[in-house]
This record gives structure tokens, C-alpha cells and sequence, in this order.
């Protein structure tokens, strides 16, 4: 796997869980809902309304 892939990944799995903690929601669960479906889980938040 080439590894700007897996930096680039990792890096979107980080601003996840900000994004996430920004809206009330827990950051930890976020972040590993976005290992598993990456952009989809950033689609995903940004369509979740703040707590």
C-alpha cells in the first residue's frame, strides 16, 4: 500500500473526530468510523446536525 494513501487516511480519520467533537459527539467513535469508511463517514457528519 503506498504510503501517502495510508498518511492521507489517517489524516482524514483526525479531522473526523474533531469534526465530531465540534458537534457534541464522541470523537473516539468517530475516528474509528472513519477508518472503516473514510470520506463516507466525513459525508456523513457534515450532514449530522450539532447536539
Amino acid at each position: 500500500m503506498d504510503n501517502q494513501y495510508v498518511v492521507g487516511w489517517g489524516t482524514l480519520t483526525l479531522i473526523n473526530a474533531v469534526l465530531a467533537q465540534g458537534k457534541n459527539r464522541t470523537g473516539l467513535n468517530w475516528f474509528l468510523l472513519s477508518l472503516a469508511l473514510g470520506p463516507l463517514a466525513t459525508f456523513i457528519l457534515l450532514l449530522v446536525e450539532k447536539r
